[in-house]
């Protein structure tokens, strides 16, 4: 709970300072995340309401997974996931809410919650069923069977996997490109990618139209053009 609570509160303020261009998640420890703290669960006899009221513990867990989740799926910045190890439950739908994820070839992941009787949370079911399709997220969900990373990078839940000693550096090697790319067209970017998840092709083609001119009087785009006729690295100001 603290932790959650503390997430909340630290990814309010990294989508809000302009100084941070890119977010990365990962675990202090050998794992990533291995949710829900099922020992204290089994202590209390209660994995979900506990001293509240089955309405007000719903409405709790919704205002919790908008914004950790969710915060960390619709921000108006990338998102990365550096997995040194197991994402599970709760742990693996943190991931999977991030734009990237980067793997350690020691990590797995699984969605865990049929073996202790949950239906699952933290929006898991839908960005799984989004990036791998109905089946394959069903099989996963129903069997909570261990995914490795190599298995991860087949389906598409992983989008690289490098050796435990080179995951910080190859994490930093994408946020860095990141955090130094085009800060105003990323933020339109996922908003056009999210969009399109569920929207009508109308709706993502007039988004798309009124992103790219919003882009277009940029000084990044400015600039970027500038360079590109000149040969040159852009230099993106976030502007």
């Amino acid at each position: 709970g603290e932790m959650n609570e503390a997430m909340q509160r630290i990814l309010a303020e990294v989508e809000l300072d302009p100084e941070i261009r890119c977010v990365v998640l990962t675990g202090a420890g050998k794992g990533f995340c291995a949710g829900g703290d099922v020992k204290g669960m089994a202590s209390s006899g209660d994995g979900t309401v506990g001293q509240n009221t089955i309405d007000a513990a719903i409405h709790r867990q919704r205002v919790h997974q908008r914004a950790t989740s969710g915060k960390l799926f619709k921000m108006p910045k990338p998102t990365i996931a550096a997995l040194p190890g197991a994402a599970a439950g709760a742990g693996l739908s943190y991931a999977l809410a991030c734009d990237l994820r980067i793997m350690s070839k020691a990590a797995i992941m699984t969605t865990a919650f049929a073996r202790v009787g949950f239906s699952g949370d933290y929006g898991g079911s839908y960005f799984m069923t989004q990036l791998i399709g109905s089946a394959k997220a069903r099989e996963l969900y129903l069997l909570s069977d261990r995914v490795s990373a190599e298995e991860a990078l087949d389906l598409g839940l992983a989008n690289w996997i490098c050796e435990p000693e080179e995951l910080m550096d190859k994490t930093m090697e994408i946020a860095n490109r990141l955090a130094n790319g085009p800060a105003v067209a990323y933020r339109y970017m996922k908003e056009n990618l999210n969009r399109a998840m569920n929207g009508e092709v109308d709706d993502c083609l007039d988004l798309e139209a009124t992103h790219h001119i919003h882009c277009g009087q940029t000084e990044d785009h400015r600039n970027a053009t500038k360079a590109f006729v000149e040969k040159k690295e852009p230099v993106f100001k976030g502007k």
